[in-house]
C-alpha cells in the first residue's frame, strides 16, 4: 500500500467517519468562547436550566442526598428500581390519563437512552423513519440505525407541527413514525383534531398489513408535557385512540418539567414486548439512572400535591419569560422591523423570526444566509440563538429556537433592546 493511500485510508468505522455531532452544542461551544473573551453573551442556545434560575425541588435534592447517604450506589435493576416503575405509573395515571404497569414501563438515564433503545429495537437498516423537521436530533438517531429517513418540513402556518396528510404518501414503507409534542425546537403543539388525524391513519394502516407484517409504530416524545402554557392542552395518541397502545412508544422523564436535566432519569413506557427489548438492548449499553436518583425520584413522585405545587411555580417561570419576550418581539414588528414570534404555546422555547436575509449592515455587508445573520445577532445584540437548520430544517430557513431556560426575567427587557439598536443598523 502506497504512503498516499494508507494517508488518506479511515482509521474508524464508516459510522464514526461520517457523524455529524450535535450542532447546537457546537454553536454553543462558539458562544462560550467568546464569553470567556469576557463579552456579555445571551446565550440562549441549549435546552437547559440555570439552576441558580430553575433548580430542582428542595426535597428532591434532598432525598438524594439521603440516598448516598444511605449507600444506595450499586446497580439499580436493569428496567429501572420497581419503587419508581410504580411512581411512574401512578403519575401517569393520575396527571396524564395513561394506565400502564410497571412492566411495561422502563427507566434509563434520560430520554437520550430512551430514543436510542427505540430506534434499536424496531428500525434495521434501510427500514423507512418519518419525521417532521424542525425537530430534535432524529436525522442522527436515523443515521445511527441506517434507516431510510422521510422528512417532511413543516410549516409555519401551523406551528411546524406535521400533519396527517404530509405523512400519509409515505406511511405504507414506514416502520417508524417519531413525533415530539410539545415540540422541540418550537414550544407549540399537536391539536386534538390533528393527532387524530395521525393516530386514525397509523390505525388504518396496521389494520392493513398481515398479522405476520412488522407494524408501524409511533416515538411520541412528551418530554415536555407538563409545561404547557395559558389554554394549550396536552394530547397524546393513546388516549385519544386506546388502539394506539399497541403501536406507541412514549419519551418521558423529569429532565424538563423539574429542571433536572443532569439528574438523568427518564423513562419510557409502551407495549411489553417492545419495552423488554428495550430493557435487554439498554442492559449492553449501561445507560441506567443513578440508583439513588431513581430511588429519590420515586419517593418526590409519591407526593403528587408536593409535585403539582412545584409544577405550577415551575409554568410561572417559564411563562413568564416566554410571554416577555413574545411580546417584545411583537413591538419590534410594530415598529416594522423584520422579525416575528410564534405565541409560545409549551416547553421552554419561543419560535421567533429574522427576516433580514438581503439587508446591509451599516459597514455595507450583505446578510446573504442564516448563518450570516445569526452572526449579525450574536456580534451586534449579543443573543446567541438556535437557527431551525440545526434542527434539519432548510438552510435558509428565517425560523429561530430561544431557550429561556438559562435566563433571568430582567434579562428580557435588556434582549429586546439590544435587538432593536442592532436592527436600526440594517437597511
Amino acid at each position: 500500500m502506497s504512503t498516499s493511500t494508507a494517508a488518506t485510508k479511515s482509521k474508524v468505522s464508516k459510522l464514526a467517519e461520517n457523524i455529524i455531532g450535535s450542532e447546537i452544542i457546537k454553536l454553543a461551544g462558539e458562544v462560550n468562547e467568546k464569553i470567556k473573551q469576557g463579552e456579555k453573551i445571551y446565550n440562549m442556545t441549549i435546552g437547559d436550566f440555570n439552576p441558580k434560575e430553575f433548580p430542582i425541588p428542595a426535597e428532591l435534592k434532598q432525598y438524594i442526598v439521603d440516598e448516598y447517604f444511605a449507600d444506595q450506589t450499586n446497580y439499580p435493576a436493569a428496567d429501572g428500581m420497581l419503587e419508581l416503575r410504580n411512581a411512574v405509573a401512578h403519575l401517569l395515571k393520575e396527571r396524564g390519563g395513561l394506565e400502564y404497569k410497571n412492566d411495561e414501563i422502563l427507566i434509563a438515564g434520560g430520554a437520550r437512552p430512551v430514543i436510542y433503545s427505540i430506534f434499536k429495537a424496531l428500525v434495521d437498516p434501510g427500514n423507512t423513519v418519518i419525521f417532521a423537521v424542525p425537530s430534535w436530533n432524529n436525522n442522527h438517531y436515523s443515521y445511527l440505525n441506517s434507516a431510510k429517513a422521510v422528512v417532511i418540513e413543516a410549516k409555519p402556518e401551523q406551528n411546524f407541527m406535521p400533519v396527517a396528510a404530509d405523512i400519509k404518501p409515505h406511511i405504507k414503507e414506514a416502520v417508524l413514525i417519531a413525533l415530539c409534542s410539545p415540540q422541540n425546537p418550537t414550544g407549540t403543539v399537536f391539536s386534538k383534531e390533528g393527532l387524530e388525524e395521525i393516530c386514525d391513519m397509523i390505525i388504518e394502516e396496521n389494520n392493513r398489513r398481515g398479522p405476520d407484517e412488522k407494524p408501524v409504530y409511533l416515538m411520541y416524545d412528551q418530554i415536555y408535557w407538563a409545561l404547557t402554557f395559558g389554554n394549550t392542552k396536552h394530547y397524546n395518541p393513546v388516549s385519544l385512540r386506546p388502539e394506539m397502545k399497541a403501536y406507541t412508544i412514549f419519551v418521558d422523564g423529569i429532565s424538563k418539567s423539574l429542571s433536572a436535566t443532569g439528574v438523568r432519569v427518564g423513562w419510557s413506557m409502551g407495549p411489553k414486548l417492545v419495552i423488554d427489548k428495550m430493557k435487554a438492548i439498554l442492559t449492553h449499553i449501561g445507560a441506567w439512572a443513578p440508583k439513588a436518583e431513581q430511588l429519590a425520584t420515586a419517593k418526590y413522585l409519591s407526593d403528587l400535591t408536593l409535585y403539582d405545587t412545584f409544577i405550577e411555580q415551575q409554568k410561572i417561570k417559564i411563562s413568564d419569560r416566554l410571554n416577555g419576550f413574545y411580546k417584545g418581539f411583537q413591538s419590534l414588528k410594530n415598529e416594522g422591523f423584520k422579525v416575528n414570534a410564534i405565541v409560545p404555546q409549551a416547553a421552554i422555547y419561543l419560535t421567533i423570526q429574522f427576516a433580514l436575509h438581503g439587508m446591509k449592515t451599516s459597514d455595507g455587508k450583505v446578510l446573504e444566509t442564516t448563518k450570516d445573520v445569526t452572526k449579525f445577532i450574536l456580534d451586534e445584540a449579543k443573543l446567541a440563538v438556535v437557527p431551525f437548520y440545526a434542527f434539519g430544517a432548510d438552510d435558509n430557513s428565517p425560523w429561530y429556537r430561544m431557550s429561556v431556560g438559562t435566563c433571568k426575567i430582567n434579562d428580557v427587557d435588556d434582549v429586546i433592546s439590544n435587538l432593536r439598536q442592532a436592527l436600526q443598523k440594517l437597511s
